[in-house]
């Protein structure tokens, strides 16, 4: 009898894995000649207000439910600045609540007081409200860039479907078998086997969830900066000239206001280093000077030739 049911058993195991394979060289097949996988990324720079999606269609919310269609994961990043960083904040909670989503994480850094404040969200949005918050980001602030990918993991998806249906086949043998043991022994081989059957099928039916929430609910990366003014946006060569003349003198006067506050900031050491150098020239000017050495008699250098009686020069007259 336990020769029978390991017989029976290997079996099912064999079973099961070409069900499995079966499913995944399904992959040359009809259904994947018909459409191609779709893995795509796109950069975008844009203005506020022009922020649209390239990648994710229309009606993305009917594909995300329809078995046959094609599951795709579309994420993006976007980084954008504002100089009214708390209004920008709140019509990006807006949008979030307006179009369904939810925020997965949040941070904030800085302060109000020094205007360098940034945010990073990660925000959770159903696909087919994808493009119409995207559109909400673009009125709130102004979006430097956005980035968008679109992940195709329908082989993946098809293939984690098959080894369910393939251990669930085999849970309802093992379950007959359970039904025709004979012996003890019999029956707490077979409910090993079944425990070990039913972990796989939790831990596949998990990761298809999993896949099912990512294809349905998009994730949107939001970077949220503080400025006092904002970042250049033009195209043509005469607009960025005036955008650089308008950035040049802003950063000038930006740069003289930083230059007046950290005097106000150093007044203290300033006032001590005045009153040091003030000190040190007083003690200085106080000092005796000390008197030069006087200088040594100078003689006369010795005649180069010994002068002799009568060569003695006569005087004239």
């Amino acid at each position: 009898m336990k020769k029978r049911i390991v017989r029976i058993t290997a079996a099912l195991c064999a079973a099961a894995l070409l069900a499995g394979c079966g499913s995944i060289g399904s992959k040359d097949g009809g259904y994947y000649a018909t459409e191609a996988a779709a893995q795509e990324s796109g950069i975008y720079d844009s203005a506020a207000g022009s922020v649209d999606s390239g990648l994710v269609p229309e009606n993305a919310a009917e594909a995300a439910t329809d078995e046959t269609a094609q599951k795709i994961i579309y994420n993006a990043s976007l980084s954008m600045e504002s100089t009214d960083f708390d209004t920008t904040r709140e019509a990006l909670l807006a949008a979030v609540e307006a179009n369904g989503a939810w925020l997965e994480s949040t941070s904030l850094y800085g302060t109000e007081k020094d205007h360098d404040r940034t945010a990073d969200y990660t925000v959770r949005v159903p696909v087919g409200s994808y493009r119409a918050f995207l559109a909400a980001v673009g009125d709130a602030g102004s979006v430097l860039n956005i980035s968008e990918s679109a992940e195709n993991i329908t082989s993946s998806y098809i293939d984690v479907q098959a080894r369910l249906s393939a251990l669930e086949a085999q849970r309802d043998r093992l379950n007959a078998l359970a039904d025709q043991a004979e012996t003890t022994a019999d029956l707490l081989e077979i409910e090993s086997q079944l425990s070990d059957v039913q972990y796989q099928l939790e831990s596949y039916t998990c990761q298809l969830r999993s896949m099912d929430q990512q294809v349905s609910y998009s994730t949107v990366d939001i970077y949220l900066r503080e400025v006092a003014t904002l970042t250049p946006t033009g195209v043509t060569f005469g607009e960025r000239i005036a955008d650089a003349f308008g950035g040049g003198w802003d950063a000038f006067v930006g740069f003289l206001q930083g230059l007046v506050i950290t005097l106000v900031y150093l007044w203290p050491v300033l006032l001590i280093a005045v009153a040091v150098v003030f000190i040190l020239r007083k003690v200085w000017k106080k000092r005796p000077k000390k008197e030069k050495p006087p200088k040594p008699a100078q003689t006369p250098p010795p005649a180069e030739y010994p002068v002799k009686p009568g060569d003695e020069p006569k005087p004239k007259y």
